[in-house]
């Protein structure tokens, strides 16, 4: 989890990288600017201040959006954008389908579509 909470700034970073592809269906563009302005937010709903638990909210977002990514959306589209090395996003992607399994995956197929 705490691989999750450092890699949080290159998280947004390729969300707000992937809202601008071409490819992207809109559910899936929404989604990740939704996220994006969450997690770039000082507004939360648990709020930061709060030692662990400040922290969760963002967590829930930045594992189900990545989860949601890694799984629906093309490999190569999401390497084209992923600040850091393949093996990183790799670790992530195993955490954050641990920490995202709550969401049916019927919901993430809505949300994200499969893209080519």
């Amino acid at each position: 989890m705490s691989r999750l909470v450092r890699a949080l700034p290159d998280i947004a970073r390729l969300l707000g990288r992937l809202v601008r592809d071409p490819t992207l269906p809109r559910g899936a563009k929404l989604a990740l600017a939704a996220a994006v302005v969450y997690l770039l937010s000082p507004l939360d709903l648990v709020p930061d201040l709060l030692p662990f638990l400040g922290v969760l909210d963002d967590l829930a977002i930045a594992a189900v959006v990545l989860d949601g990514i890694l799984n629906w959306v093309d490999r190569r589209v999401v390497l084209r954008y992923w600040p850091g090395t393949p093996e990183s996003l790799d670790t992530l992607a195993r955490v954050a389908g641990v920490l995202s399994v709550w969401l049916p995956s019927k919901v993430k197929s809505r949300i994200f579509g499969r893209v080519a």
